[in-house]
This record gives C-alpha cells, structure tokens and sequence, in this order.
C-alpha cells in the first residue's frame, strides 16, 4: 500500500499542523489537527481539550490520530483497494489483489498505532480557505478609515469649552464625555477612543497642573494642539433675574477669569467651584436652582435650557485655552511646516541648577522656547545636602517641562536633546507636534457677534 508523504509546520504555542493529501490525490485536501493543553472537566474527572476542536487529550494520542489522518489520506489516494489479511501480513500487495480490489470496491480498515480507524473519533476535515483569521489588536479597535468617525475623548459634559476645542481638532468626531481627566487617558489607551483633547494652560489662569501630571504618568504622545478663544457667559434659569441670584457655580478658573466681571455687576453672590462650566449648567438646570447662576458658554445655555443674563463677562477678552491632542502613537515629525516639541526632563543630583545647562543647549542652536513648566518631583520631592559647616540643606527636586519651537526632524533639535541628555538623569520626548496656525478673533462680548463656543471655533479652520 503507498504511504502518503506529510508536510508539517510546527507552532509553539498551540501544537498545530496541516497536513496535505499528496497531489497524484484525485480531490486534493489539507487538512488541520490540533493538540491543545488539557483541563479539568469537573466533577467527573475527566480532560477536554483547551479549545473547541481540538483533537485528542494528550499528546500521544494527538499523535497517534494524527497518524490515522495520514492513513487515510493513503486511504483516499489507492481507492478503490481491498487489503487482505494476508498480503498485510507478508507487507505487500500482488497485482491480482489490486485487480481484485477494483471489482468489490471494499473500503479497508485500516490499524495505525494500534487505533483502529473506523472506531476512533471522526476527524473533522476543514478546507484550508475557510480557517478563522488571528484576530489582531486592529480588530479590536480599527483605525478610522477616510469618512468613518474619529472618537475623541474629552473631560467635561456635552457644552463644556473642551468639547469644542475637540470639535476644532477633529471636526465631525464623535465626542466621549469623561468626568476626569485621567478616565479621558485611559479611555485612549483602552481603546474605547481613538485621540483625547485636554487642556494645559489658559493665558489667564495659568497651567492646569493635573494634566501635566498625567502626561508623565500615561505613555500617550502629543500629536497637535489647538487654542481656543473663551467666552463666558452668565446663565440661570429663564425667568431668573440677577437681583435673585445668591451664588454663582462654575469650574475655579472660570471664575477667577470673571471676577472683576461680577463684582461689576453689582452682584454679592457667593462663589462655588464646580468641577466643570458646562457641568455647573447642567447641574443647575437639573436641580431647578432659581438661585443660582453658572458660568459657562452659550452652547450650554442652548443644551441645557437656559437663558443668558450677561454675555461676555470675562475680564480679558484675549482669554485663550491651550489643549494638547493626545494618541497611543507618535506622528512622525517634518519640516514643511512649524512644529512644536514638548519634552520633560530632571536631574536626581543637581536639581534646578541643570536648567542653565538646558538654556543653553537650545540657546547655542537658536531654538526658541515657548514655556517652560516645573513640578515637583513625584518619587523625590526633596533632596538633602549635607554640609560640615552649615549642616543639612533641604532642597526641593523638580521635572522640568519645556515646549520648544522645533521639530525631531531638524538636525539641531536632535543635537540639543543629545547633549541634554549628558547630563540629565531623566530625560523623555512628550511628542513633536504642529502648532496651531489657525487666525482667531478675540470676542468682542455683544451677543449679536457670539455664537456657541463649537460653531465659533470651527469658524477658525
């Protein structure tokens, strides 16, 4: 009887080959036997295999099935054949056994290993074309593709001044509300969105420090920026007049940009802090406060109801946010356009006094900086330094975060990172990123000219 060649490709994690009837087969096939892990079935005792279709319980009889698949891919290449007991016996077959063979067309039984086949388990056979595809991590998130929705994260409630610095960046995505900033990290890199758009700075409050934090915590890269004009606007419940009101609720930079606003007013109300501009409206209108105002935009007033007391109430009309879009993977930086490089960096030994040296790095090479940030350092935040004469000096350590105007893809920015990184004990790129270009016009506070805060901001693209 012909004996059937085999090809086998082994796998490592999960014993798997394919075998191949020979080619001089009428109907060639491939065929699959796998061999996975055994676990316990329960109560009874007994294994199954560890994943469904598997083939036998252990490797030796994983073996022994697979040899009974070749067998009978032997099987189907002689048919018809008839194999007696004797010729099997003697290990041949004459010439008046296969004449005899084609007249009665006997299927043979054939014995591999002791197992006879037509008793053993049937051996499923699937075509080669229809095998499950691996599922790959873009299956479990795939990237948005030219006309499908980019998801976006953002903190806040629908209305808040970040949704529209994310309807700027990425017009016509799909927003992700995110009570914390930190959930907007994580949504991205849980795949649940696909960018995040934060804030880091407003050119009257200063920098939003939590999310400075965050960006040393979280391995997300900057990817771009945008700013966005802000408009504040005073709202209540309709019907509300402001001689009723007795607080006034909003996020604690949106009231310290209206401050001289409201006292102007002749408003002795109370200031309570909220977490969000847009979430204080919603709050406010969901409670029913006729008390109570909110500080936030005009967009909100249209979502949650409510009317607009004063227009245009903070006290700087260049009131401008900064956000930073954030991404699981880098950009790749170019040179046909200003790019902006943010890094952060530290010393464990020399603390502050590595600033200078930085300076000067970007200094020699004409590369202007655009802010430069410091916070305490998490693991370390004070540095102790001994001296027999004076005694014991307390120092506080710092990461040092410095925005450059540059970008990776320069020869002198990468010349100034490499003698940074001498001497520096710590030293990381938060991403090389183009800089918002786009022309803005400061509001002017009538209500005729403003719109809500995302239709304003799209104006800008």
């Amino acid at each position: 009887m012909a004996t059937a060649s085999l090809r086998s490709i082994p796998l490592n994690y999960q014993s798997k080959r394919i075998f191949q009837v020979p080619h001089r087969c009428k109907y060639p096939l491939q065929v699959r036997c796998i061999h996975g892990q055994e676990i316990s079935a329960g109560a009874g005792g007994s294994t199954s295999p560890f994943f469904y279709g598997a083939v036998g319980s252990n490797r030796a009889d994983w073996l022994s099935k697979c040899a009974i698949l070749s067998s009978k891919a032997a099987a189907v290449d002689s048919k018809p054949s008839i194999v007696s007991s004797s010729s099997s016996s003697s290990g041949g077959v004459g010439a008046e056994d296969h004449h005899q063979d084609n007249q009665n067309s006997v299927t043979p039984a054939v014995v591999v290993n002791g197992h006879d086949s037509s008793s053993s388990v049937t051996l499923d056979l699937v075509p080669i074309g229809n095998l499950p595809r691996a599922l790959t991590i873009a299956d479990l998130s795939p990237a948005p593709m030219h006309g499908s929705t980019l998801r976006v994260a953002y903190q806040g409630v629908p209305g808040a001044y970040s949704e529209a610095a994310a309807g700027k960046a990425y017009p016509n995505c799909e927003a992700i509300p995110c009570d914390q900033f930190e959930v907007a990290f994580q949504a991205v890199e849980l795949w649940i969105a696909d960018r995040a758009v934060l804030p880091v700075e407003n050119s009257l409050g200063g920098s939003i420090h939590r999310n400075y934090d965050l960006l040393l915590r979280h391995r997300l890269h900057i990817v771009g920026e945008v700013q966005l004009p802000v408009h504040h606007c005073l709202l209540a419940l309709p019907g509300v007049r402001k001689e009723c009101l007795a607080r006034v609720m909003s996020h604690p930079q949106a009231l310290a940009q209206c401050e001289l606003t409201l006292t102007g007013l002749g408003l002795n109300v109370a200031r309570e802090a909220f977490h969000d501009t847009a979430g204080a409206a919603e709050y406010v209108a969901a409670n029913g406060l006729r008390d109570t105002a909110a500080i936030a935009s005009s967009r909100a007033a249209e979502l949650y109801g409510m009317q607009i007391l004063a227009d245009g109430i903070q006290d700087d009309s260049s009131n401008v946010t900064r956000f930073v879009m954030l991404a699981r993977e880098p950009i790749i930086p170019r040179t046909d356009r200003p790019f902006k490089t943010s890094i952060v960096f530290a010393h464990h030994k020399e603390g502050t006094s590595v600033l200078f040296k930085v300076l000067s790095a970007f200094a020699f090479r004409n590369i202007s900086l655009t802010k430069i940030e410091s916070r305490p350092h998490r693991h370390q935040p004070i540095r102790l330094v001994d001296d027999a004469n004076v005694g014991t000096a307390k120092h506080f350590e710092y990461m040092f975060y410095i925005d450059f105007e540059a970008s990776m893809a320069e020869q002198r920015a990468q010349n100034a990172l490499a003698e940074i990184q001498e001497f520096t004990s710590f030293l990381r790129v938060l991403g090389s990123y183009p800089m918002d270009m786009t022309p803005w016009n400061a509001p002017t506070g009538s209500s005729s000219t403003s719109t809500s805060t995302s239709t304003s901001t799209s104006d800008d693209n």
